[in-house]
């Protein structure tokens, strides 16, 4: 189950641009509350309560509790918009769940034992082809993340979605429901190495003859008693008319 944080906040009076300036130039980051089949609360959101989460693998798993102004809010983060150049949080967006809501979220992939991998011993690359897997659930059921174990795998082995252990009440979403999540592939050294093995003889037979060789099938022969000057001598002086 996902962890819940506690956040302070205020309400905001102001929606809009101007009313997010407001706030910033108070020092609090601007926020909305929506969903849940109620109406949206504008809020403000201390900074030191949420930016530590921010950066915090899951995020958008994690159920945070926020309190405006002595009123509890059970909430998940639903988006982030950051100033492009300083990384600061402009403004958040948060969705209101209650007991029996169901949610969309993406919950991270864990890798354990690659030590224990023989294919990944002998040179084998763990080639991740899901980071993250859908899953549709309630808030109080959201797994932390699921966990991988690579124990005993050998190179060209994939894991599928069908190897993974879901938590009872949790539903994994795909479009493929054997997708593979990860596999152990060859070293790119040695698929190299093999392009270049295959490569050798085609060059091979393209290359010149060497030195010495005899000329090819069709080629013309030296003419008779056609020989070259020898090294150093004159040339045949020209014939008297």
């Amino acid at each position: 189950m996902s962890e819940t944080t506690k956040v302070v906040a205020k309400k905001r009076d102001r929606a809009g641009k101007g009313g997010a300036r407001s706030s910033r130039r108070e020092g609090l980051i601007p926020a909305v509350i929506y969903g849940d089949k109620q109406p949206p609360i504008m809020i403000a959101v201390e900074p030191k309560s949420i930016e530590r989460e921010l950066h915090k693998e899951g995020y958008f798993n994690h159920r945070i509790q926020i309190d405006v102004e002595g009123t509890d809010y059970a909430v998940l983060p639903r988006d982030v918009q950051v100033d492009p150049v300083t990384d600061k949080p402009l403004h958040l967006d948060f969705l209101r769940i209650g007991p029996e809501s169901i949610i969309t979220v993406q919950v991270p992939v864990h890798f354990k034992n690659e030590a224990a991998a023989p294919g990944i011993k002998r040179g084998g690359v763990l080639n991740i082809v899901l980071h993250e897997i859908t899953v549709r659930t309630k808030a109080d059921t959201i797994p932390e993340y699921f966990e991988v174990d690579l124990t005993g795998l050998e190179i060209g082995h994939s894991i599928h979605l069908s190897t993974i252990s879901v938590p009872e009440g949790v539903r994994v979403v795909s479009r493929d429901k054997d997708a593979t999540v990860a596999s152990i592939a060859a070293p790119t050294v040695v698929r190299e190495q093999a392009a270049a093995d295959a490569s050798a003889p085609a060059a091979a037979e393209g290359a010149a003859p060497a030195a010495g060789a005899a000329p090819a099938a069709g080629g013309a022969a030296p003419a008779a008693g056609a020989a070259a000057p020898a090294a150093g001598g004159k040339a045949p002086a020209p014939a008297k008319k």
